[in-house]
């Protein structure tokens, strides 16, 4: 009886946020066409309407009822113009591979009139894709509001989460671009300007023409397919000089096997075969052609190898989440990778390694995967300590990004120093209570612990 019940408690609330999808989908659409129909002029003359509308329900004591029929008529004839509306055109997008969040990207956009008539007051859109949810999406209780809600009709009715959803997935914001007069037949050459706001793939779905009726009411839109897509990477702050503990590793294998598995070395030269050389090293080609024996000689690598862990086991908050994908990016992006090798280590559907510099990868490489990252839900921090185990030997330091400092994150610091690994930790909070952290694993090395606020990322690096 009981199971029956909660079967369908659990049916009925989802029914009941399937309606609420429904709605709540139908009214984003509905304000996405007003915001692009409807001019600012346009939306005084509704107001208009609906007040003398309202006022002049009475015609034998107030005139309102005629400024109400003007107004209408007005209205009415602009968007009756706007069925007649028809451009031929096309247009070719040249898009950058990456931008960066929070940085204007300016793109050159090249529109071609192709209608038998000149034409002038075009403005151009370019169109994005959608950023609502999908229905399960929008039914995982997982997801919570970037800030405290405290509205419990909010709460209830779930409209402030909605939007809160679609701010989420908005990638970009890309301001209307007025078109020259065109003839026919004629091309037109802008600089389009965007500002992303989220990292990730930003995909471009079309482009849209918009022309104001004669009155200024009303625009008449015809979309044109302009698929596109660029990488938008994490915000990246400035990051101090930072002089890190360790000394240089050996790495058995060398620089081309520093991130793989093998006993191969750095070929340096080759010499006469002495007695005891393991036979595998020989070199037959030059004993073919000589006579002798010859063996391949190898020099054994001593650099620098660094290790980033990024934390993305169930963040308190996305902002907090955002917040330290962006700090570990900023150090990706500063470590010098010329002499020396950096390991990204995080959890995504399992644990992952990606390690750049000295040949081996390139650092753009981990900002890519650093711009797709998602959080790890149903992760647990452990996962990491397989591969810090593996590459303990030849790690010369490590940088921890938490995004909390509960007893599972002290255990991996733990780990760390019990490897011999110098380890700088900074852990990202959202500076709701402002209480220091307690050492706990870092009681040794205090200073290298560093607590960083949300809004106050920039300063707390300045401060290592």
């Amino acid at each position: 009886m009981q199971l029956n019940r909660s079967l369908f408690l659990r049916s009925y609330s989802r029914s009941v946020k399937r309606l609420q999808y429904r709605y709540f989908h139908f009214l984003s659409a509905l304000n996405h066409w007003g915001s692009r129909r409807i001019t600012k002029a346009g939306g005084l003359v509704m107001a208009g309407v609906v007040t003398t509308g309202v006022l002049g329900l009475d015609t034998t004591r107030t005139m309102a009822y005629q400024g109400f029929s003007l107004l209408a008529f007005l209205l009415l004839a602009a968007i009756l113009s706007g069925l007649f509306f028809r451009v031929p055109y096309s247009i070719r997008r040249v898009l950058p591979r990456f931008a960066t969040v929070g940085q204007p990207l300016t793109y050159p956009l090249c529109v071609r009139h192709q209608g038998s008539r000149t034409q002038d007051g075009l403005m151009l859109l370019d169109d994005m894709a959608d950023p609502r949810p999908s229905f399960e999406e929008f039914a995982d209780s997982s997801y919570t509001l970037p800030y405290r809600d405290d509205n419990w009709w909010e709460r209830w009715v779930g409209y402030e989460r909605w939007r809160a959803m679609i701010d989420a997935k908005q990638m970009a914001r890309i301001e209307p671009h007025v078109l020259p007069r065109m003839a026919h037949d004629t091309e037109c050459d802008i600089r389009a300007t965007l500002t992303p706001l989220r990292r990730g793939y930003l995909r471009f779905t079309g482009a849209t023409l918009a022309k104001p009726d004669l009155f200024g009411l009303f625009n008449s839109l015809i979309t044109e397919d302009a698929p596109g897509s660029l990488l938008v990477l994490p915000k990246r702050y400035p990051v101090p000089t930072l002089a890190l503990p360790g000394t240089r590793m050996h790495h058995l294998g060398g620089v081309p096997l520093a991130s793989s598995v093998g006993d191969s070395e750095e070929f340096v030269s080759l010499r006469e075969y002495r007695s005891g050389d393991p036979l595998r090293r020989l070199h037959w080609a030059s004993w073919a052609k000589t006579g002798t024996p010859y063996v391949k000689e190898f020099q054994a690598e001593f650099f620098v190898r660094h290790a980033l862990i990024l934390d993305t086991v169930q963040p308190v908050s996305n902002i907090v989440f955002e917040e330290a994908v962006s700090v570990a990016a900023s150090f990706a992006s500063t470590l010098s990778t010329q002499e020396s090798l950096l390991d990204l280590l995080f959890v995504g559907t399992q644990a992952y390694c990606l390690t750049a510099g000295r040949g081996v990868g390139q650092v753009e490489h981990l900002l890519e995967v650093l711009a797709c990252v998602q959080p790890g839900v149903n992760q647990s921090i452990e996962s990491l300590h397989p591969l810090v185990n593996q590459r303990a030997d030849s790690l010369t330091g490590c940088i921890c990004i938490l995004l909390d400092w509960d007893e599972a994150r002290q255990n991996l610091v733990r780990r760390l120093h019990v490897l011999g690994i110098p380890t700088l930790v900074f852990v990202v909070t959202d500076g709701a209570d402002d209480v220091p952290l307690s050492p706990g694993p870092m009681a040794s090395t205090p200073e290298r612990l560093c607590q960083l606020y949300v809004g106050k990322i920039a300063e707390g690096l300045a401060n290592v």
